[in-house]
């Protein structure tokens, strides 16, 4: 009997299951209305949780914003954190005196270290039409010997992020943002230099994925060391060397076996992401 290339299947929670040397993957998907003018929504805001609003009323959240949706000032250290947004935008600030704005596809790279403390808040900038916002945090962990060095930032602009797109015997087509690592000859813009996604044999890979109704795409085959989790979080079904997978599931992959991702009838995207687990005991204090 041919081994198994799907090691197991959890159904996804909020935040999704990782595997090391992943720590943490959140993907933030709200349906925001106009903006008021101050980068807040334009609507009462009562009913919600004011400063803890994770309740999707009326199809978003306030998070722990009190007027504009996003994450207030909090801290962080030991750890990268990799916020890759899909639509609308960011307003970044911290503690070490940098702020900025970035979204529609940019990608903030940031390196905690010794740490230091930011605020992520969502501005609602179109006054005259709903603001949809999307995107994806993952944190990924470092090496002990990285664990304090100073914080750094790098931003990976849209621009500078690579789309490739593959096609399957029947010219249907699967489109990869390689936000980490590679796909053939393409390559993903370097990361933060105290990355553990720096050193290329530690094969670490965060790839968006889009797929037309009924495409096929194999899944490039690396080495048995490394952790790969498939994330299928928007579509109808589908199948993994003909094991099925229903939506809002991931499934964590046998990386030294090729597997080939059948799309089902309608549209699926997905997240990839791999690396070499970092075989370090970690502690209550490793990561806030």
């Amino acid at each position: 009997m041919d081994p198994n290339p799907v090691n197991c299947v959890y159904k996804l929670g909020s935040p999704w299951v990782t595997q090391n040397p992943f720590l943490f993957c959140v993907y933030h998907l709200d349906h925001y209305p106009k903006g008021n003018g101050k980068m807040g929504p334009a609507t009462l805001l009562e009913g919600r949780n004011l400063g803890n609003d994770f309740v999707e009323k009326d199809g978003w959240r306030m998070y722990h914003g009190e007027k504009i949706p996003g994450f207030p000032a909090h801290p962080h250290r030991g750890f990268e954190t990799v916020t890759f947004v899909l639509k609308g935008m960011v307003d970044h600030a911290d503690s070490n005196g940098a702020a900025g704005r970035y979204g529609n596809r940019d990608v903030q790279w940031m390196t905690a270290g010794s740490g230091l403390q930011h605020s992520e808040m969502f501005p609602l900038l179109n006054e005259n039409q709903d603001n949809p916002f999307e995107l994806f945090q993952i944190w990924l962990n470092l090496p002990a010997e990285k664990k304090f060095v100073n914080p750094y930032y790098k931003m990976l602009w849209g621009e500078t992020i690579p789309r490739i797109t593959l096609a399957d015997g029947n010219q249907k087509k699967t489109e990869i943002d390689i936000v980490a690592g590679v796909i053939g000859d393409t390559a993903a813009p370097l990361p933060a230099p105290d990355s553990w996604a720096a050193n290329p044999k530690n094969e670490v890979a965060i790839w968006h994925i889009q797929m037309e109704e009924n495409a096929n795409w194999e899944i490039p085959v690396t080495s048995e060391m490394v952790n790969r989790s498939l994330y299928f979080f928007e579509g109808e079904t589908i199948s993994l060397n003909n094991i099925t997978v229903e939506p809002n599931h991931v499934a964590e992959l046998n990386t030294s076996l090729s597997v080939t991702v059948q799309n089902g009838n309608q549209r699926s995207r997905l997240l990839l992401l791999q690396g070499k687990p970092i075989h370090e005991q970690l502690s209550s204090t490793d990561h806030l």
